[in-house]
């Protein structure tokens, strides 16, 4: 991912150094192990411990001759130690390295991200009771609907993130896993206790029935949920986008001193991080077709999967890293124009209370709902081309008997939440764990 998306400590979990850690963290629990089984000498093991670190450098260089990154990385880890050099990858097959390791930096990421989408939802969910009774304009197909309050609408967004909280932690339960099973899976050659010892010590699961590697299913889920999260995302910043239009104005994204919104038009303010968020979402939808695609392999294994993954782990999760991040210092700023909404649910003429008069028609004054129905569309339909309050045309209209009291309760947008209580409690209830 371009320094542009990248945030540090996602970047770092990604980092070639952090690899070729990780890589050296496995190469030597291996040691460890048939050490422990009596095989290898505890002073081979002790020897790697202490080894330094695989140089990027010079790691990069060696590749150059080998044209095999782990076999590199393996000559140089084994010349590196005083003792016991020939330890070093002994019983192992490159993929029990690649994809242990892999489990290991996955597992880093998915809780980075666990901790973003925690930090977001807390900010959406205080925002939400914040503005429970901010009356607006509620609207389906972009048409006016009924009132509703902003709040409501950020109690969604609140609990879609809690499901992707959830989604997410079951994704870095199956692809936080790891195999030392050898060229086929069969242990021909490292017994399942070595394989246990590694992943018990990395803290990580261990793939029932790995062939070369660890399935690539566990990525596609991991992929599809970043893109699921990232669908989250997306919805929100379309919501604020239409909000943030001129001739809507409701809502809009904080403008910073000395912040240009346009080199040309120095009046603009436009939604970019919404816009910049919007994009970054198609993106993770596009990896998670790539992980689909990667995870039927031929026989035990082919590397079709590995150039394709190698971008899209990466990039996936910095780049959902740095709009989550995003979203939040965006929600957590956004400004809200009560006086706007309300100013706009005036301007609806009264339309969107019609439902409210059908149903106090059919209960109150005893109409079949065709009949109501069909009095208070003609009535809706004058005030969308005349420009006409509904409330005086219902009013002036010699069919509706209501009493004048009960009519204008009809057009009361407090009627209409009167029951949304229940939405905050639930969401008063709602923590993530």
């Amino acid at each position: 991912m371009i320094p542009r998306y990248s945030l540090p400590e996602m970047a770092a979990i990604w980092s070639e150094e952090h690899q070729l850690a990780v890589w050296k963290e496995v190469e030597t629990l291996v040691v460890e192990a048939w050490a422990e089984l009596g095989v290898a000498p505890l002073v081979a093991a002790a020897t790697l411990r202490a080894a330094p670190a695989v140089d990027t450098g010079a790691w990069k260089e060696r590749e150059k001759v080998t044209n095999h990154d782990v076999a590199a990385f393996v000559d140089l880890l084994a010349e590196s130690v005083a003792y016991g050099g020939e330890w070093v990858h002994y019983g192992l097959t490159s993929s029990d390295v690649l994809d242990t390791a892999q489990g290991v930096i996955l597992r880093d990421a998915a809780d980075l991200l666990l901790r973003r989408v925690a930090d977001l939802f807390d900010v959406v969910k205080r925002r939400a009771i914040e503005h429970r009774d901010t009356v607006m304009i509620g609207r389906t197909h972009g048409i006016w609907a009924e009132p509703t309050s902003f709040g409501l609408k950020l109690a969604t967004w609140a609990f879609e993130l809690a499901r992707d909280h959830e989604r997410l932690r079951n994704a870095r339960a199956a692809v936080a896993v790891g195999k030392i099973s050898g060229a086929v899976g069969t242990y021909a050659h490292t017994p399942p206790p070595v394989e246990e010892f590694v992943c018990d010590r990395l803290g990580i699961g261990i793939e029932p029935a790995s062939s070369q590697i660890t399935h690539r299913d566990r990525h596609a889920d991991y992929l599809s949920t970043l893109a699921l999260v990232g669908a989250t995302l997306e919805r929100m910043a379309t919501e604020i986008r239409h909000l943030q239009r001129s001739e809507v104005g409701e809502a809009r994204e904080a403008f910073g001193k000395g912040q240009k919104g346009s080199s040309a038009m120095p009046h603009k303010r436009n939604p970019i991080a919404s816009e910049n968020i919007t994009g970054l979402s198609r993106l993770l939808r596009g990896y998670a077709s790539t992980g689909l695609e990667n995870v039927a392999l031929w026989h035990e294994r082919d590397i079709s999967h590995s150039s394709a993954e190698r971008v899209a782990l990466p990039d996936a999760s910095i780049a959902l890293d740095f709009a989550l991040v995003r979203m939040t210092k965006l929600i957590d700023q956004l400004v809200v124009d009560e006086e706007r909404m309300a100013a706009n649910l005036v301007s609806t003429r009264g339309l969107v209370y019609s439902q409210a008069v059908l149903l106090a028609l059919i209960e109150e004054q005893g109409m079949s709902r065709d009949e109501a129905y069909r009095l208070v569309q003609r009535n809706a339909m004058a005030a969308w081309d005349d420009g006409e309050q509904l409330h005086d045309l219902l009013a002036a209209d010699e069919a509706v008997t209501l009493e004048a009291e009960a009519l204008a309760d009809c057009f009361s947008p407090q009627r209409f939440l009167r029951n949304s209580a229940v939405v905050f409690d639930r969401l008063q209830a709602c923590t993530l764990s």
